[in-house]
């Protein structure tokens, strides 16, 4: 795809077209490199992203059991 960089200030912008920010899952940063004289812009990612994808609570319902609330009182007192 060509597109044109515009003047902003010193420096200079690029307009992203929405369907390859969708498919590139862009967000409102980015990280920027360069490879030899190529400009590189990737997607940050989002450091727990797909943490609990395919994660089965039932799985760990032993290690963490129901306990009673004592409310003998009806109140909590903090």
């Amino acid at each position: 795809m060509r597109t044109h960089l515009r003047k902003i200030g010193n420096s200079r912008g690029l307009i992203i077209p929405a369907a390859l920010l969708e498919t590139c899952e862009l967000g409102e940063e980015v990280n920027l490199r360069i490879e030899g004289k190529t400009l590189v812009i990737e997607a940050l990612n989002a450091p727990r992203k797909n943490w609990f994808d395919g994660y089965k609570a039932e799985v760990d319902a032993d290690e963490w059991p129901t306990f009673p609330v004592d409310d003998e009182n009806g109140e909590w007192e903090w």
